[in-house]
This record gives C-alpha cells, structure tokens and sequence, in this order.
C-alpha cells in the first residue's frame, strides 16, 4: 500500500511544568515543557506522529513554521518518500524560499524535525516495528541513502559511513539480544531541578534509590555555597557505593566502587559562561575530577569549545555539548576541532532521524561517545530508538555512555518509556513512541485546552 499523505495538522500542546519547578535550571527558571504535535493522515487509515520540543513561549511560532512546511508534504506517498528520502530531506530543508529562514537551524529546523519525526513514525508503523528496529533490519545501503551528506564529505563520505555500518554487522544480533534483555543504561535528572527545596529533593533521591537508580543529576549554580549544600546533601543520601551526578548549572558525576574511589563527575554550565570564565570556575572544581563540562559557554561558539578543551585537557576534564547544536555541520567542525569529548545529540534539534544518523556515523569516526539529551517531554520516548540503534548498529561500544532520563509527563503517551534497574528497555511497539494521548492533547493545547483556562482564570 502506497499510503499517500492527504493531511497535515500541528497542535501547540503545552504542559505547565513552571508551576512546580519541573525542568529548572539556571538558565530557564520557568520551563513549561511544550510540543508542536504533528498527525499525518494517509488515504489508508494509517497515521504518522511526530513532535518537537520547546519551553513554552514561542511554540505557536514552530507551529506556524510547520504549517508552512505542510505543503512539501502532502500530495506525497510514504513510498515516494522513503525510496528517496534524502532527496525528501532536502525538499524540506532547501525550499528555495524557506531556507532563508534558517538554513537548517533555527525554529524552521525544529518544525523539520516535527515534520520528519512524523515520517519515520508513519514509516516504522507501516512496517510493523519500532523504529530502533526498522533501523537495526535496514541494510547499510538504504541506511546511507537516507542521510544528507552535503557539507559533511570532508569529514565523512558515503563510503566510508557505508564502511562503519557493514563492519558493525558482525555481532549485531547478539548486541540487540543484549539490549532486549537488559536495556540501554540511562541516569536520572528527575530528583534534584534547581527549583526543588531540599526536603523534595532529600524524597525523591530516597524514591529513586529504592527503585535501583545509582547516577543522579543534581542541577546547581544560583550560589556556589548551596552548590556545595546541595551536593553534599544528595551524596549523604546516595551513600559512596552510588553515582552521583551534580550539575553546576547542571551537572557534575561521581561514581565510587568499593574502595576505588572513580570521580566521573560531569558539570554543565548550560551555556553560563564566557570561555575564559569557565575555564577558570571549571578549574575550580577539578579536585572533583569531573568527568566533563557540559555546554560551558555559547553552542555556536566552536573556537570557544576548542580552547575550553585544551584547557582542560591537562586536568582530565573533557568537554560535551550538542543539545543546542544547530545542524549536522556544527557537530561536524566540533569533531574537528576537537572541541567535545561527548557527543549529545537531539531528537528535535537536528533534522530527524536523518541527520542524527549522519552525527552518530561522525561520532563513531571520531571516536567519541554519544550520550543523548532527553529532558524534555517526549524526548526520553524518542531518543532511546536513537541510542539503541547507535550501540546495536554502529557503536557497538557502552564504554562512557549513558542516556539521560527525566520522569516527567510520560502518561500522555500511548506507548511511553519502560525503564527497568535504571535502564532503558527497547520499545516493543510499532512507530517512534510519540504519539500522544488523544484527551492529554486536547486538555493541554493552547491556549484552548482546559488545563490553560483553568490557569488562565486564577
């Protein structure tokens, strides 16, 4: 069945996370954890989901740039994409007009992202698999041809993406086996946002232990003091056997085995600091042997990332970034600047499933870990099809890699995240897990839903 695309609709759907402090940090105090929502009806009954992610205000402005892109996708078949889906991937991002209004950055490539997340869950549930295993089945080849490598061949050819995905052939099976059986490991950024006071955070670290959490994100950094407050307050909880992960504006992580002491500490600055300002407060925290500094200053500024690596190199300190990383061309000069130790790539922030795969292949060249973003609604259901097909399919490596986890508005999905002993347990049903509860989206659109008016008329 040929499954023509004959509409497009796109909901602003908002939750309001600000009222209890759900997904603060330093830098945005009063996220309400918002999405475009994408539905693709198709002449066969059959429909695609798809969403990208925002803070709240300024959701109504992805709308319009999807509806904007609703006409490069209606009128099309799923087979017409998916035959040539790199040339459907530059329909979308090269319009001649469009384009202007980004190229491949910017509120146009967050409606991208909406648009094409919705096509490879239109795709997925056409073959009856969850999309990490639509992936996992594909041979290498249709693999490449869905991903656009213009301005990434100095880096990264199709040759040698094609080289990567054949080579990681041998013991995929018993790796997807693995992953069946135990999941992907994840850490938890749920017990401790900024706005938390300490006796809900002292509770929910207490909850997290019992159900065998051992990394915890702490976010920190209105005030050096209460940092270390806070900091002190989760390791009492967690005890020395566990990981601890504290975040200076969001995070730092240490993990601790027996009588060997590992500091695996990971900071994130969240964008906070000019480059010479961060080095000299990461330096400052080095007697934690963190084990990198995450988004220490602008994610446009690549020379800045670069000298804060070098850096900090002598210290053993490395660098991450990529949850505001516009385009596949960004990650690709971080790598070769050696700006970045780990990779954080986005379900919502790139284009799609394509270009995340073009930074996956990068990544695995380089040698560089990927640890995906996640803290955001929906972004835990739509990454972890990602980082599975990395570790099955190209990676086949779990050294120094974990996948973020935030326990926030998973009930207003259909088929929302399993996690078992603090892992991620692959999805079982058909599509890329975002679709939404039909009465969660009419309640939570704005400004009409009636979550919005009862906030509206206090």
């Amino acid at each position: 069945m040929l499954h023509k695309i004959i509409n497009l609709t796109v909901r602003d759907v908002r939750f309001p996370t600000s009222l209890e402090q759900h997904g603060s940090d330093a830098m945005h105090t009063d996220p309400d954890y918002s999405t475009a929502y994408v539905v693709l009806d198709t002449d066969s009954g059959l429909k695609g989901f798809g969403l990208t992610f925002t803070l709240g205000k300024g959701t109504e402005i992805v709308v319009c740039a999807v509806e904007a892109l609703a006409q490069l996708v209606i009128g099309k078949t799923l087979e017409e994409i998916v035959s040539d889906f790199r040339g459907f991937y530059r329909l979308l991002t090269s319009d001649g007009q469009m384009r202007w209004l980004g190229p491949e950055k910017g509120v146009i490539h967050l409606a991208t992202a909406a648009v094409l997340n919705a096509v490879w869950d239109l795709w997925a549930r056409a073959e009856a698999k969850p999309l990490w295993k639509l992936l996992a089945d594909m041979d290498p080849k249709q693999i490449v041809s869905c991903i656009d490598f213009r301005y990434i061949t100095d880096v990264l050819t199709e040759e040698e993406a094609l080289d990567i995905l054949v080579k990681a052939q041998k013991g995929k099976q018993q790796r997807e086996d693995q992953m069946l059986n135990g999941g992907y490991p994840a850490y938890t950024t749920s017990c401790a946002w900024l706005g938390y006071p300490d006796q809900q955070l002292k509770q929910l670290c207490t909850d997290a232990l019992k159900n065998g959490w051992t990394k915890f994100k702490v976010k920190v950094g209105a005030d050096l003091e209460d940092d270390i407050r806070r900091c002190r307050l989760i390791r009492q909880m967690i005890g020395p056997g566990n990981t601890l992960v504290r975040l200076f504006l969001l995070f730092i992580f240490i993990r601790e085995q027996q009588t060997e002491v590992f500091l695996c500490q990971m900071i994130d600055a969240n964008q906070r600091w000019d480059v010479g300002e961060a080095i000299s407060w990461v330096t400052s925290l080095a007697e934690f042997k963190p084990l990198w500094i995450e988004e220490p200053t602008s994610p446009d500024d690549i020379l800045g990332h670069a000298a804060i690596s070098k850096a900090l190199a002598p210290l053993g300190i490395g660098v991450a970034t990529g949850e505001q990383c516009h385009n596949r061309v960004m990650f690709k000069q971080l790598l070769q600047a050696s700006a970045l130790q780990f990779v954080q790539i986005d379900s919502c922030r790139l284009g799609s499933v394509n270009e995340n795969l073009a930074v996956l292949l990068m990544a695995h060249k380089f040698q560089v870990p990927v640890c995906p973003h996640a803290g955001g609604v929906g972004l835990c259901e739509l990454v972890q099809h990602l980082i599975l097909f990395d570790y099955i399919c190209v990676s086949a490596d779990l050294s120094n890699r974990m996948c973020e986890y935030v326990d926030h508005l998973h009930e207003h999905f259909t088929s929302p995240v399993v996690i078992h002993d603090a892992h991620y347990m692959p999805p079982k049903d058909p599509g890329y897990s975002c679709e939404m509860l039909e009465s969660s989206v009419q309640r939570h659109q704005y400004p009409e839903g009636d979550v919005w008016k009862l906030h509206m008329n206090k």
